[in-house]
């Protein structure tokens, strides 16, 4: 290998100096041999290859590692190696997975192919979009790692950005500010995210990132915070604590209103004031010296030495306000400041044993962001970099949660198996509901039953938390799964006897043969598959009478002929009516669509199920086990141009079954008499049912949407 890789016309890539930068950086003892080889195949591997700025392409692999290794201290010889090789897969014809995995281990190539972009997708270019992005989520789910070279990626790729058409850099700035940068914040690496940050906003808003900089750039020299600084740093000496002072003025970053994705022109505290005390007795001294010189805004100072945040984060923060301007003070230690920067990357060169919880629940996360497409990663992703609340179990253990979030962030925080079992808290002398947003400084006592609830999934939409959210999706998708598996085990066999064949051939040892043909593990699998639409059952009826019932006449493909499910729940994480024409369990005519997202239910004559394109089996004839349906949830019925008299006539002599709560007049107007809404409870769909019968007899209008 030369010692320059040269282009004819533009730049150079000096390789001894890279050798020598690493060098001095992990060493080249024996245990680090995978790094160097890897070097030595990426340089042969991409030396034809050029960057559009005119840089060897090579610069670009060699910079993540040196990202890595130099600005986040991570020294593990694999992951550096994965860092060099991270695009030669993709972007080298004659490099795969399985040389990458002889060359290098199973432990670089998993991290190699989880890089590795989604290839021959013929896809619109948006979902191909969400397909690269979840293949990286499920990458880091089982190697956390994945996720850090990608991050590495993106910073060197923003980092060389200019030399890129406007269009490429408005599209990669929309990505940074959307996934990548938050990803930053909810993994602890703070350095990463601030830069990601203000070099996409730059690009995304460069007129008016430029005048905010203009207006930054004063900032620093503003002789106003300098002079606090100053006294400050006086005010240490004087009560003879080691410890320096310095100025931290919040670049584009700080300025990103990330809800309603905008740039404003001011922000409460663009100032921070750090101070660097030499050891963990001296923060809490230089608080002191702190609160004496400037008084701290009642509860606001954080003691995140003594409880760390879940990221490892720890330091003193203190706010104060001078002369009508806020200012944030932050206390640590020379450590202390370097590992606030690391993140989930903070003991990466130790055994992956002792990563502990926040990886662990990093895992969890991407794990769900990979797997689940009815989660929005974008808004999970979101919801983790938010600004925080403080609140304490009632041991005084701080829970950091993001602005908004409810009880069931908080029990998820505390663990999982208490999120699950919420059933309320106690916040002080207050009983509060899950849904209840908590406020900061607030003392929650979780309040829990047994079992597992059944969560509503509109409160998924309230929670803040990543891990509040992916726990809560988990928990839908085990109870859409065992419907759909019902439903598909139904409807294969209502099928197969549509066609003359016996269910039970599929019990036959050939079965399994049919199995691998679809790439399924299990006939469980297979039913879920089926009643999730995702196996095409006119395929798996062929392979059937072909592969296990070849010997037997058959029947002929059936047509127009809808497979008929009963139901036994309304749960609305399982089963969905359609906005379009809101169809209720008892109505009659009802058909629902198979997705994995749940069954999509619309009536028969709905104008929107006309133009939806699906084929027979996509589709069953839904009907309902009424006595066995429970409703959980009050009900609302509206009765329209009732008097008085006559409604409470009507209400008298209803079914038992009824249990009335509430009657609200809704107007008052003598022409047409007035409407009710009358809130009741009822035990199952059989008695609803026989309330609705009740009502139709009475002649008036009335109209309800069943509460699932």
């Amino acid at each position: 290998m030369s010692v320059e890789l040269k282009h004819m016309q533009y730049r150079k890539f000096d390789l001894d100096e890279y050798r020598q930068v690493m060098e001095n950086l992990i060493g080249s003892g024996p245990e680090t041999k995978v790094f160097w080889e890897a070097l030595d195949f990426s340089c042969r591997a991409h030396g034809s290859q050029w960057r559009r700025s005119g840089d060897p392409y090579i610069i670009h692999p060699c910079n993540v590692a040196r990202i890595l290794a130099e600005e986040l201290d991570v020294l593990n010889a694999e992951i550096l190696a994965a860092a060099l090789l991270h695009d030669t897969v993709e972007d080298v014809e004659d490099v795969t997975v399985d040389l990458i995995r002889r060359k290098f281990g199973s432990n670089v190539e998993a991290i190699v192919e989880g890089c590795t972009k989604v290839t021959h997708y013929s896809g619109d270019k948006q979902n191909f979009k969400k397909l690269v992005h979840r293949k990286i989520f499920t990458g880091a789910a089982s190697k956390p790692e994945v996720m850090i070279v990608k991050l590495a990626d993106r910073l060197h790729n923003l980092r060389t950005l200019s030399s890129m058409p406007r269009d490429k850099r408005q599209r990669v700035a929309d990505e940074t500010l959307d996934i990548y940068a938050p990803l930053a914040t909810m993994l602890g690496l703070f350095g990463l995210k601030r830069e990601m940050y203000s070099l996409a906003l730059a690009y995304k808003f460069p007129r008016q990132g430029t005048k905010l900089q203009l207006h930054i750039n004063a900032l620093r020299q503003d002789r106003g915070v300098l002079e606090i600084v100053d006294r400050v740093q006086a005010a240490l000496k004087e009560d003879r604590i080691k410890g320096k002072v310095t100025l931290r003025t919040k670049g584009l970053w700080g300025y990103y209103d990330v809800k309603n994705r905008i740039l404003i022109k001011e922000i409460e505290s663009p100032q921070e004031i750090l101070i660097v005390a030499g050891d963990r007795n001296s923060c809490y001294q230089a608080l002191g010296t702190l609160n004496r010189i400037f008084p701290p805004l009642p509860r606001t100072i954080r003691d995140f030495i003594a409880n760390p945040k879940p990221s490892g984060y720890q330091g003193l923060h203190a706010r104060a306000n001078i002369e009508g301007q806020k200012y944030l003070f932050k206390i640590r230690t020379e450590e202390m400041a370097r590992r606030a920067q690391r993140g989930l990357v903070r003991n990466w060169n130790v055994d992956s044993k002792k990563r502990g919880a926040f990886v662990r629940g990093v895992q969890e996360i991407f794990d769900i962001l990979g797997s689940d497409e009815s989660v929005s990663y974008r808004d999970m992703i979101a919801a983790s970099g938010r600004k925080e609340i403080y609140t304490y179990t009632p041991h005084g253990d701080l829970i950091c949660l993001p602005v908004n979030s409810i009880v069931l962030d908080f029990a998820f925080s505390v663990h999982t198996a208490i999120g699950h079992s919420c059933v309320a808290a106690m916040i002080g002398r207050r009983r509060a509901a899950p849904d209840q947003v908590l406020s900061d400084g607030d003392v929650v006592k979780i309040i829990r039953q047994d079992k597992p609830v059944r969560f509503d999934p509109d409160i998924q939409k309230l929670c803040q938390t990543a891990r509040a959210r992916s726990e809560l999706a988990k928990a839908f998708r085990v109870r859409r799964q065992a419907v759909s598996r019902e439903i598909g085990r139904s409807v294969l066999q209502q099928e197969m006897r549509r066609y003359g064949l016996p269910f039970d051939v599929i019990l036959q040892e050939g079965m399994n043969n049919i199995l691998v043909y679809f790439d399924i593990e299990s006939l469980e699998d297979l039913y879920l598959q089926v009643g999730e639409g995702r196996v095409r059952l006119r395929e798996l009826i062929y392979e059937i009478r072909n592969g296990l019932y070849a010997d037997h006449d058959t029947l002929q493909l059936p047509t127009g002929i809808f497979n008929r499910i009963e139901l036994a729940t309304v749960d609305p994480a399982v089963v969905k009516s359609s906005a379009c024409c809101k169809p209720t369990p008892l109505d009659k005519g009802i058909f629902g669509l198979l997705s994995n997202r749940g069954l999509s239910l619309h009536r028969r004559d709905c104008f929107r199920l006309q133009k939806i394109k699906f084929q027979r089996e996509d589709a069953v004839d839904v009907r309902w086990k009424l006595r066995e349906t429970r409703v959980v949830k009050p009900q609302k019925v509206i009765i329209f141009a009732a008097s008085r008299q006559r409604l409470f006539l009507l209400l008298s002599v209803a079914p038992e079954e009824m249990k009335i709560s509430d009657i609200v007049a809704l107007t008052d107007r003598p022409a047409t008499g007035p409407a009710w809404e009358i809130t009741f409870t009822v035990t199952n769909l059989f008695a609803l049912r026989k309330i609705f019968k009740h009502l139709d007899r009475s002649g008036l209008s009335y109209e309800f949407d069943l509460e699932q």
